[in-house]
């Protein structure tokens, strides 16, 4: 098993590389936004186990950068540990209302984040009623809460619209989908727009995911659908 991954969504460069020095030596891998704009960007590119927060960011401040993950259709079950100076009750009280797993006060010690860090990422997310979504086809297994896909064990690197059209195939697995239906479930817009740019972002998709991708058939004059079937794709 690979070493967790934990976004580090923190201003203060001095203290976002202590608190990265720390965790790699507990073994975690960090990766570092300084705004929530940039820590968006970072969870449409990676799969992450864990984002510990600051709410004292410049722009959007922590407690809105959580609220726009927790209302997130993939990013929603992300653990977030809440890392912060602001140690009011009122603030704590916010936080885990808006879904926070843990509120850790500044300053701290290194190894009491790490235990935090630690229990958390152990803690069933069941247990608050949420489940963790996985979708399978043979090889093919993805994770919808860590956005993560693997192919035989083997992580694969999608891009945001990819994971999207993916999951969108697969929880309607050899259900026969138009291409308006995935334009609307996978970039949210009007129907009404060309739909062609699906079939691009369709061919991209085979292509990563190798043998696999032609489980992805092509529905003549319709669009598309998942069948673990595995036989040939014609294009239309």
């Amino acid at each position: 098993m690979s070493d967790p991954l934990l976004l580090v969504v923190e201003d203060d460069r001095n203290l976002a590389k202590l608190v990265g020095f720390n965790l790699e030596k507990a073994g975690y891998k960090c990766l570092f936004s300084e705004n929530g704009e940039d820590a968006f960007d970072q969870l449409s590119r990676r799969s992450f186990d864990l984002v510990l927060l600051d709410v004292m960011l410049p722009g959007i401040d922590g407690f809105e950068v959580c609220r726009k993950i927790r209302q997130h259709q993939i990013y929603k079950d992300i653990p977030i540990i809440m890392l912060t100076a602001k140690g009011e009750e009122i603030d704590k009280i916010l936080g885990f209302e808006l879904g926070i797993d843990d509120y850790v006060v500044k300053p701290f010690s290194p190894r009491e984040l790490t235990l935090r860090i630690r229990a958390v990422l152990k803690r069933d997310r069941r247990q608050g009623g949420v489940f963790r979504e996985a979708l399978k086809a043979g090889g093919l297994e993805v994770d919808i809460a860590r956005h993560s896909v693997t192919l035989d064990g083997q992580e694969l690197v999608l891009t945001l619209m990819e994971f999207k059209l993916l999951v969108a195939l697969l929880k309607r697995k050899g259900q026969a989908q138009s291409r308006e239906m995935l334009l609307s479930d996978v970039w949210d817009v009007d129907r009404s727009i060309n739909t062609r740019t699906i079939d691009t972002h369709i061919t991209r998709l085979r292509e990563k995911l190798g043998e696999s991708g032609r489980q992805i058939k092509t529905v003549r004059g319709l669009g598309y659908k998942f069948d673990e079937e595995g036989e040939d794709v014609h294009a239309v």
